[in-house]
C-alpha cells in the first residue's frame, strides 16, 4: 500500500509539473518562432524595396550586390523573382519544395506564421513576401534564413525548465514519501499488532504516534477491542480451566464408587456395569484432554530442548506399548537437535492416535528433520476432506466413533504447533494410511 500511495502522489505531481513546464516551453518557442518570423519580414521587406526599384529602373546591380552580401553576412539564401518566375538575383541555395511559397506570394499575401522552433528542428525557415503592392505586383522575395540560433535558445530554456522540473519532481518525491510514512505509520503499527495477537501474543498493543488524527482514533479503537477480546478469551480459558479441575474430583469419586459396586453385581448386571464405568473413564479422559488444552492455550509453549535425546527416550516407551499389540514402530532421528518441547508433545499424540488404529501387524515411521517431525503408520486413515476437518475439536470419524477418545487430541496438538509458530499437516499415506507433519516456519 505504501508503495501504491508514493506512486500515486508521484503521478500526480509528474502531471502537476508537466501541466506548468509543457505549456511554458511551448509558449516560449512560440515567443522565440514569432521573434524569428518578425526579424526576417523586417529583413525581406527591405530587399522587396530594393527588388521594386530595380525593376522599375531596370537596374539590377544594387540588388544584386545587396542580396549577396546579406546572404554572406547572415549564411541565408536569397532569391527575387519576377512575376514569370525568371530569377532577379540570386544568393545561397533554395529548396526545390519553395515553388508554392512563390505562388502564395504572387498572390499578394505575405508569410504569416513558421513552424514552431524546437531543440530538434526546424534548422531553416522560409519567409516570402511579394514586391510592390495591391494590383501592381512586380515579383517575389524568397528568404530562406537559418534558425540555429533560435533552436539554441529554445533548447536552453527547455532545458533549464526540465532541471528544474526534475529538481520540483526530487523533492516531490521525497515530501511524497514523508506524507506517505505519516499516513502509513498507524496502518503499519496495527498490521504489526494484528500479528502479534495472530501469534498468540494477547497482550500485544498498538503504540500511538503521528499520523492522521482519523487513524489514530482506529487504532485506539482496535485497541480497545483487542483488550475487550483477549479478556474474554482469558475467561474462556480460566472457567475451561476451572471447570475441568473441579470435575476431576466428583468424577475420580464417581468411579470409585462404581468400582465399589462390583462384589455387589448380579451377573445380569454385568455388562450395563461395564458400560457405565467405560462412560465414566472416557468423561474423565474428556475433562483431562479440556484441562490440557486449556493450559496450552493460557501457558504457551515452553523453552528448547534437545528433542532427538527426548524423543528417543519417549520412543523406548513407546516400542513397549506398541509391541504389546504386535504393531512395528521404526525411527529415524538425528544424534542431536534443538527444538521446542511441544514436539514431544505432539509426537505423543500422533503416536497415542497410531495406537489406538493401527491393527496387530501394521507399522508407525517416526522421522525427525531440522524442521519436520514427520510420523506416517499404515493404518486405516483418513480421507483428504477428513483430513481437513480432524484438527477441529471433538471431531471423530463416523467409522472410528467406538475407539476411545475425546477427539480434542490432534486439535491441542494443532495448538501447541500455532503456538510455537509452527504448522501441523494431515494428509493421507500410499497406499493406506495416515501422515501426521509438524514443520517450522
Amino acid at each position: 500500500m505504501r508503495n501504491r500511495l508514493v506512486g500515486t502522489y508521484t503521478t500526480l505531481i509528474v502531471l502537476m509539473i508537466a501541466s506548468l513546464a509543457v505549456p511554458l516551453g511551448l509558449a516560449y518557442s512560440t515567443h522565440r518562432t514569432n521573434r524569428l518570423l518578425l526579424d526576417r519580414r523586417a529583413d525581406t521587406h527591405r530587399i522587396t524595396e530594393l527588388a521594386d526599384s530595380a525593376i522599375r529602373q531596370n537596374d539590377r546591380t544594387v540588388l544584386i550586390e545587396e542580396v549577396s552580401r546579406y546572404a554572406d553576412l547572415y549564411g541565408a539564401a536569397v532569391e527575387v523573382l519576377d512575376r514569370e518566375s525568371n530569377v532577379l538575383a540570386r544568393a545561397g541555395a533554395m529548396n526545390a519544395d519553395d515553388r508554392e511559397a512563390v505562388r502564395i506570394a504572387l498572390s499578394g499575401r505575405i508569410t504569416e506564421s513558421l513552424p514552431s522552433i524546437t531543440p530538434f528542428g526546424p534548422s531553416t525557415v522560409l519567409v516570402a513576401e511579394p514586391v510592390g503592392g495591391g494590383s501592381q505586383l512586380s515579383g517575389v522575395v524568397l528568404l530562406r534564413a537559418p534558425a540555429r540560433q533560435a533552436m539554441h535558445d529554445v533548447g536552453v530554456v527547455w532545458g533549464i525548465l526540465a532541471l528544474a522540473a526534475l529538481i520540483l519532481l526530487g523533492y516531490g518525491v521525497l515530501a511524497a514519501r514523508r506524507l506517505t510514512r505519516w499516513i502509513m505509520r498507524p496502518v503499519i503499527e496495527l498490521d504489526r499488532m494484528t500479528q502479534a495477537i495472530a501469534e498468540g501474543r494477547l497482550t500485544a498493543r498498538a503504540v500511538l504516534e503521528t499520523g492522521p488524527s482519523e487513524l489514530r482514533e482506529l487504532q485506539e479503537r482496535f485497541n480497545s477491542m483487542a483488550c475487550a477480546v483477549a479478556t474474554a478469551m482469558e475467561r474462556q480459558r480460566a472457567f475451561v480451566a476451572d471447570a475441568s479441575h473441579e470435575l476431576r474430583t466428583p468424577l475420580t469419586g464417581l468411579i470409585l464408587r462404581i468400582e465399589n459396586l462390583e462384589p455387589y453385581l448380579e451377573p445380569a448386571g454385568r455388562e450395563e456395569y461395564d458400560e457405565a464405568l467405560a462412560e465414566a473413564s472416557r468423561l474423565t479422559q474428556l475433562v483431562d484432554d479440556l484441562l490440557a488444552l486449556a493450559r496450552t492455550e493460557a501457558v504457551g509453549v515452553a523453552q528448547k530442548i534437545d528433542v532427538a535425546a527426548q524423543l528417543a527416550s519417549r520412543l523406548r516407551t513407546w516400542r513397549e506399548v506398541y509391541a504389546a499389540e504386535e504393531i512395528s514402530l521404526i525411527a529415524d532421528l538425528p544424534a542431536s537437535r534443538t527444538g521446542p518441547e511441544v514436539i514431544i508433545r505432539i509426537a505423543d499424540i500422533a503416536l497415542d492416535n497410531a495406537h489406538k488404529f493401527v491393527p496387530a501387524g501394521g507399522h508407525v515411521w517416526v522421522t525427525l528433520t531440522d524442521s519436520t517431525l514427520r510420523i506416517q503408520d499404515d493404518g486405516p486413515g483418513l480421507t483428504a476432506k477428513e483430513c481437513e476437518e480432524a484438527l477441529g475439536r471433538f471431531w471423530r470419524s463416523p467409522e472410528h466413533v467406538n475407539v476411545p477418545g475425546s477427539g480434542l487430541g490432534l486439535a491441542i496438538a494443532a495448538e501447541l504447533a500455532r503456538l510455537s509458530g509452527g504448522t501441523l499437516r494431515l494428509s493421507p499415506a500410499e497406499p493406506h494410511g495416515l501422515i501426521v507433519e509438524f514443520s517450522q516456519s
